[in-house]
């Protein structure tokens, strides 16, 4: 099957509505990700753009949604901290939107952030999703706090 076709069928299925849903989905396929761009068709190159040295990367820019193992809260917190780290690219350009991917991890990114080949689609994340993301986020952490905050 092309990349398009896989596309179609992963965004025929309706999206995922909610962080309970998406949980499911990672406890049952590991090795997810999350991307925010215009979609499978749009990537089909297999490169995302490095924008301050304006190097292309070896795959696309993703993050992961499996949580790592030193992670001992709730795996909803994962995920939730996980949509929101790259919303705002979403937000600065209507025509992203935030997608589940699965593929192989060739190298890592200038923000230490993976970056996928062979990408193939999953799923796509509706807007209450993302809206029930970003509450518990804020509701959950101190978020935008770094070590000198």
């Amino acid at each position: 099957m092309t990349g398009d076709v896989l596309a179609l069928e992963a965004f025929a299925r309706p999206p995922i509505r909610s962080l309970e849903e998406l949980e499911r989905l990672v406890r049952e396929r590991p090795g997810l990700h999350v991307r925010y761009s215009e979609g499978p068709s749009s990537d089909r190159g297999g490169g995302s753009i490095d924008t301050e040295s304006g190097l292309e990367l070896p795959g696309l820019s993703v993050n992961p949604l499996d949580p790592e193992p030193w992670w001992t809260r709730p795996v909803a917190d994962w995920l939730a901290r996980q949509l929101c780290q790259y919303r705002h690219l979403a937000e600065s350009n209507p025509e992203r939107f935030a997608w589940v991917l699965e593929g192989r991890v060739v190298a890592r990114g200038p923000d230490c952030e993976p970056l996928l080949a062979d990408a193939v689609p999953v799923a796509r994340l509706a807007e209450e999703l993302l809206a029930e993301a970003d509450a518990r986020y804020r509701s959950e952490f101190d978020a935008g706090r770094g070590p000198e905050g």
